[in-house]
């Protein structure tokens, strides 16, 4: 089991010096992967600059994007360059996790229709795999510059399409936070949609879980996710999900990997920095 973890980059307040900090820190105690969440309509730091911040001061630990939401960011040859360029300033370290999204707000402020998102980010994801392979959309010279190599996609989301998109475009899936039994149900769908594609790999399977430990654990974790999640009518719901005791976040690991999980990032309810030693405690 690959544990990693994600930056403080959603979290309202977070400051230069703890997203720097915490990127350094994360890579010395050895997490596999560095994580960004994506919103628009928020006091959130934009992901792709948070992980190109991170970018500069680590050297190893993977850079992911968990999830973004491209099709409300509607111009893809900029997206292409922005990502490509990140992967390239990283050594190839970028991994990409995309969705098609669910927050209508950061559709709405974009001027992009949200009934559409599906299409969209089917349209996308062969679009970028031409430009990064060249192809000059009609012009003269391609959009540059290409990947280090082709970062690989993560496909977020429970639909049928979501799990189809994953077989097509993706080297696995990722899921939003579930419980371990509903996290087995839908890895049984998405390695179904695998096999209907014809793929003989395994997907790299993925969650996401948040976490809060140590003193005012459980109190933190509300304050964040009651704001961070109060569009969604189960911002309740996702408190009483996150780990805010060590020994269960530890069981939970051990559950996860039995469901069928390769990876899992903890998503942080903080910016301390003790936060994410309070993490390698207890599960590094």
């Amino acid at each position: 089991m690959l544990i990693g973890v994600g930056l403080p980059s959603t979290v309202p307040g977070a400051r230069r010096e703890e997203i720097i900090d915490w990127a350094r820190q994360a890579e010395q105690f050895g997490f596999s992967t560095l994580g960004v969440l994506d919103r628009l309509v928020y006091d959130n730091y934009e992901p792709l600059i948070a992980l190109a911040a991170a970018a500069a001061v680590t050297d190893r630990i993977k850079l992911a994007t968990t999830v973004l939401t491209p099709p409300y960011r509607n111009n893809t040859p900029l997206l292409a360059k922005q990502l490509a360029s990140l992967d390239r300033l990283s050594g190839g370290r970028l991994t990409l996790g995309v969705a098609a999204g669910n927050r209508e707000d950061d559709f709405a402020v974009s001027g992009v229709p949200h009934s559409a998102r599906g299409p969209v980010l089917d349209s996308l994801l062969v679009d970028l795999r031409r430009i990064w392979g060249g192809d000059g959309l009609g012009f003269d010279r391609p959009v540059g510059p290409t990947p280090t190599t082709l970062p690989p996609v993560l496909i977020g989301g429970t639909s049928d399409a979501a799990f189809r998109r994953a077989a097509q475009y993706g080297r696995g899936w990722i899921a939003g936070g579930s419980s371990p039994s509903g996290y087995r149900a839908n890895a049984v769908q998405v390695k179904a949609a695998w096999a209907k594609a014809g793929r003989m790999d395994r997907p790299h399977l993925v969650t996401l879980l948040y976490f809060s430990l140590g003193t005012a654990a459980t109190d933190r974790a509300k304050e964040y996710l009651l704001d961070y999640y109060a569009f969604s009518g189960r911002a309740e719901s996702i408190v009483g999900m996150a780990f805010t005791d060590a020994d269960r976040l530890r069981r939970a690991v051990k559950e996860y990997e039995e469901a069928g999980c390769d990876e899992i990032v903890f998503m942080p309810c903080g910016s301390d920095t003790g936060q994410l030693e309070l993490l390698a405690d207890a599960v590094l």
